[in-house]
């Protein structure tokens, strides 16, 4: 082995006890039933069981909502396929997280501005090239997220829709898991079998649920419902309704104008249903199996290749 390679194999090694040192200092102790109530910034996966209910659209409002009432939120566009929020929110983003991978820009550099003050990762498809890095590269890119570690309230992930690999890295790595369904059948039967999947093959048991395009607060809860029986039947697990978002016109001015619609209707129907959502996610403090903050988002999802 080369004095060079060597060097660099202990500046790793340093590097990895100086973060294990930190990040043991940062979680909370937990209760006997493997529960903390978490402190600090919350690492939230929103996620689908199909496409078109409007997950991004519920993420985008959900956040800039939060804003608006004094947390500081931090967006990651992680669907690799389909990624819109930068169009939902009229941003065109120059660098994406390609960028920071490649050595060419730090963290800081990507992010970008939203409305109401909110900031954006454009992930392009660097979020699928994490599982790719070797250690050296892991640790780097470990290193640029100490920099946005004590900056953020809430990490909102917008995971694609449905049950593909990718969804299931980004949602076992965060603390809570947020599921939004609408009123159709095939919605419910397809969040079903997510969360059935989340449960059985990554013992996932905790999830909450939030009902979009409702005709009102009636019909979501009834959704819940159905689907709270169902899985009370067959999976042990526990479900949380978080809320609903009313099925309203300006929801779609909005998204034809690229703007949120709390932020272009701030006193439509939907949008003080964001607000109220928002307000129920601030209080909540619910207890959550222990998973860490952003770098523990980022190291379960650099580890899911099976690397150190």
């Amino acid at each position: 082995m080369s004095t060079g390679s060597a060097t660099g194999d202990q500046a790793d090694t340093l590097r990895q006890m100086a973060r294990n040192a930190k990040m043991s200092q940062k979680v909370d102790t937990p209760s006997s039933t493997g529960l903390t109530d978490q402190q600090g910034i919350r690492v939230i996966s929103v996620t689908s069981g199909k496409g078109g209910v409007g997950k991004s659209n519920v993420v985008a409002n959900l956040a800039i909502a939060l804003s608006a009432q004094g947390k500081k939120v931090l967006l990651i566009d992680a669907d690799l396929g389909l990624g819109n929020l930068d169009v939902l929110l009229g941003l065109s983003p120059v660098y994406n997280l390609n960028h920071v991978l490649n050595g060419e820009k730090g963290i800081i550099d990507i992010l970008i501005d939203g409305p109401a003050g909110i900031k954006v990762i454009p992930a392009g498809t660097g979020m699928q090239e994490l599982t790719n890095l070797g250690q050296h590269e892991k640790l780097k890119f470990l290193d640029e997220l100490d920099m946005l570690d004590e900056q953020f309230d809430f990490l909102i992930v917008d995971t694609e829709a449905g049950i593909s690999e990718n969804v299931t890295y980004f949602t076992v790595a965060a603390q809570e898991i947020f599921v939004v369904v609408t009123p159709e059948p095939t919605s419910i039967t397809d969040v079903y079998a997510l969360i059935k999947l989340l449960a059985t093959r990554y013992s996932e048991h905790h999830f909450k649920v939030l009902v979009n395009m409702a005709k009102d607060s009636e019909e979501a809860l009834e959704v819940f419902r159905k689907l709270a029986n169902v899985a009370g039947r067959f999976l042990d697990i526990s479900l949380d309704y978080l809320g609903c978002v009313v099925k309203d016109d300006k929801v779609v001015e909005a998204v034809k104008r690229q703007k949120a619609v709390t932020e272009l209707f701030p006193d439509s129907e939907a949008a003080q249903c964001f607000h109220t959502l928002a307000k129920r996610v601030i209080e909540n403090k619910r207890l959550t199996r222990v998973k860490g903050n952003i770098q523990f988002f980022f190291r379960r999802m650099l580890e899911s290749s099976g690397g150190n």
